[in-house]
């Protein structure tokens, strides 16, 4: 497995974003922080808050993750300040999962943040998702902070 990050182009990031608004939407839906309706217009103002010029949005990298020729996922790292950085998303797309290509871009994506000059990178996770959060904790990450609620 040889793992490399490439920026994304203008079709990789159509083809991302039919499937973030969507999956993003059913994520809040899943969490209990949004209602079905209307979730995806909420899902759609959200990525044009975040990424108004698309994939060249001013400090936000977004990469298409390769296994040679084979497009496995995607990553997003935001840069919020000249120091932090923030993974808006990852994604290892179905079929490529539990095959290590999370950690490897993970991994490589440390080197590119370090390389524009970043000394952390935070990132949210939901509860909900057990391998996410067991995978950023083998990688280092800490919690910082949760949000617990009870449903009546």
């Amino acid at each position: 497995m040889t793992v490399r990050l490439e920026k994304m182009n203008s079709v990789e990031f159509q083809q991302y974003l039919s499937y973030a608004i969507k999956n993003f939407a059913d994520e809040q839906i899943k969490s209990g922080i949004w209602e079905q309706q209307g979730s995806i217009s909420r899902a759609k103002n959200e990525y044009i808050k975040l990424l108004p010029e698309g994939e060249k949005t001013e400090n936000n990298n977004l990469f298409t993750i390769r296994d040679g020729d084979q497009e496995v996922g995607m990553i997003w790292l935001a840069q919020r300040t000249n120091e932090k950085g923030f993974i808006y998303d990852i994604n290892i797309w179905e079929g490529n999962q539990g095959k290590g290509y999370g950690k490897q871009a993970m991994k490589e994506l440390e080197i590119a943040a370090k390389k524009i000059g970043l000394k952390s990178i935070g990132l949210h996770v939901f509860g909900h998702n057990k391998v996410a959060r067991d995978l950023y904790e083998k990688l280092g990450y800490i919690e910082t902070n949760i949000r617990m609620e009870k449903t009546l």
